[in-house]
């Protein structure tokens, strides 16, 4: 029985597994974004996750731990120079996990992972949507509406009307 067995073994002995996660970590760090099976990307999830946060405190045991983990240097060193000045305001939630469709030949869940601050096309469709708005009020709309129209037309017409007199 599986009671309270909580993580997702991935069918892998526990150095493969450990191995496997340790690898995707890496590569996660170093190009930002893998593409994966969905159980493997959410195992990762849970395993790279507490590895950022310890990131966030620049300290030579919160090094040791993280290269522990990782056993690759150069991803320690991009995860504590430029990941975690890039994540240091934000309390968590440092991954995404985005669904593509079923491989072809085993018909297998397959999705990407990446860091959600390093996708830039995702921030710039957040600020786009914060412009928009559906929803307006009657008043709101009065309001703003004649404020533009008046405004601009009286600035700009007696400068014009100066110079043309001169």
């Amino acid at each position: 029985m599986r009671h309270n067995k909580k993580f997702n073994h991935l069918g892998r002995t526990a150095s493969h597994r450990n191995a496997m996660l340790a690898n995707m970590a890496c590569s996660l760090i170093k190009h930002k974004r893998i593409t994966t099976t969905v159980a493997k990307a959410k195992a990762l999830k849970k395993f790279v996750e507490p590895l950022i946060t310890k990131a966030k405190d620049d300290t030579t045991n919160s090094r040791r731990v993280v290269f522990s983990n990782l056993q690759d240097k150069y991803a320690v060193t991009e995860l504590f120079k430029e990941i975690s000045v890039k994540i240091a305001d934000r309390p968590g939630g440092y991954t995404r996990i985005i669904k593509t469709g079923n491989r072809l030949g085993d018909n297998a869940e397959m999705c990407f992972i990446e860091l959600v601050d390093y996708n830039e096309n995702m921030a710039k469709e957040k600020v786009a949507k914060k412009a928009t708005r559906t929803r307006r009020s009657k008043k709101a709309t009065a309001e703003v509406t004649p404020a533009v129209e008046t405004a601009t037309p009286v600035a700009e017409v007696p400068a014009t009307e100066e110079t043309k007199a001169e």
